[in-house]
């Protein structure tokens, strides 16, 4: 019986497992904007940590950046962290993070997740929207330029 024993173990020993919560942690705060695509018991069991970081990134005092610098792999991604997390997610009482299902890998059949922060999607959907903007006034300028040749050439 498991009395008392909370957490995922994901077949693996305590370093590994602490190894992989950590990279899995790190890429979802470096790739903010991007999705990290995992297993749902790796996503749900590295979902806590991504969470604590960002209670922590909400703090901001030198205490908390070691606390943080200590868990996360790359100094990269506590500034990250610090600099644009923390204050995007001030006026939130957690649930910062979300897992969404998204079927079954092909090779071993595992049900995969995308663990991703919340407000991420609307971020990356105002980026495209801006690019497809950009090339669409590009084309209408290349567009006029290529009459106004076409005109003086004739």
């Amino acid at each position: 019986m498991r009395h008392k024993r909370a957490g995922f173990k994901l077949k693996r020993d305590t370093s590994a497992r602490r190894a992989l919560l950590r990279g899995l942690v790190t890429s979802v705060i470096e790739s903010e904007g991007e999705r990290i695509v995992t297993t749902v018991p790796k996503a749900k069991a590295a979902k806590p940590l991504l969470e604590k970081m960002i209670t922590l990134a909400k703090q901001d005092t030198l205490h908390t950046r070691r606390q943080a610098a200590s868990f996360l792999m790359t100094p990269a991604s506590v500034k990250k962290l610090f600099d644009k997390l923390g204050p995007r997610f001030a006026q939130r009482n957690g649930g910062y993070s979300q897992i969404v299902r998204v079927g079954w890998r092909k090779g071993d059949g595992a049900e995969q997740a995308i663990l991703q922060l919340v407000g991420s999607q609307l971020i990356k959907r105002a980026e495209d929207r801006a690019k497809r903007r950009e090339e669409r006034l590009k084309a209408m300028r290349e567009g006029r330029e290529a009459e106004e040749g076409g005109e003086a050439a004739e």
